[in-house]
């Protein structure tokens, strides 16, 4: 398993988002705003399944860093912490998926 994470990840976007540096893509996603970030989202999502479909692990494995990526953008842009993600996510273990998603139905 790689030694990288996604608290890492989340740094580095934090720190180039602020850097002002012209050259950054995701300084310049920041600057352009949660449009333009969640437009790129929805587009790596759109090219992941493509590629789930067509079964080609390699672009699989391209387009699922680009979607993570540009996930953590989004949340950036939006100031919500990975670190409520993750708890959602750690918060939903206890339970199976059917009945958490009937609890969230019904909120």
């Amino acid at each position: 398993m790689a030694d990288f994470s996604l608290a890492e990840l989340e740094t580095i976007i934090d720190q180039r988002a602020h850097s002002g540096d012209p050259d950054s893509w995701t300084a310049k996603l920041f600057a352009k705003g949660m449009d333009m970030a969640a437009q790129k989202l929805g587009e790596e999502a759109v090219e992941t399944v493509i590629a789930a479909i067509k079964g080609d692990k390699k672009t699989l494995v391209s387009e699922s860093a680009d979607l993570i990526y540009h996930w953590l953008v989004v949340l950036g842009i939006a100031g919500v912490p990975l670190d409520d993600v993750l708890k959602e996510l750690e918060g939903r273990t206890g339970r199976s998926g059917i009945a958490e998603k009937a609890a969230r139905s019904k909120g």
